[in-house]
């Protein structure tokens, strides 16, 4: 599995990134629990962390696979999801057309799926042990 120091984003990927994270402090509405399953301990974890990662990425530092699971998953969920998250206003929101968002996302997705897929079930997703 790679490591975070060998994940090279371009700038356009690493903004994207730093967008959807931007977009829980704003127009997108999350809850405790989308807020575990994106791996983050909850809404106020979602905030301080977010703010760590969006830094660390315009700073272009490495990251923990689980940071870039966790950055990777508020994004998807931010732009797709209409309930949740900015879905139909996301372009409005954050000056990325739909089209370019997708294109820059399915690139994004590609370099991390390494990285992020063997996290499933292993904190990402799951209840922690005292919650089952």
């Amino acid at each position: 599995m790679p490591t975070a120091e060998q994940l090279t984003l371009t700038e356009e990927e690493s903004r994207l990134l730093q967008q959807g994270l931007i977009e829980w402090s704003g127009p997108a509405r999350c809850t405790e629990e989308f807020a575990v399953a994106m791996g983050f301990d909850g809404t106020e974890d979602l905030n301080r962390r977010g703010m760590w990662i969006r830094r660390a990425l315009a700073e272009r530092e490495a990251l923990e696979p689980m940071d870039w699971a966790r950055a990777l998953l508020a994004t998807e969920l931010a732009f797709a999801s209409d309930v949740v998250g900015s879905g139909y206003e996301w372009s409005t929101t954050t000056g990325w057309p739909d089209d370019t968002t997708v294109r820059v996302l399915r690139s994004t997705q590609l370099k991390l799926i390494r990285t992020v897929a063997p996290l499933v079930g292993r904190g990402l997703g799951t209840r922690g042990e005292a919650e089952r």
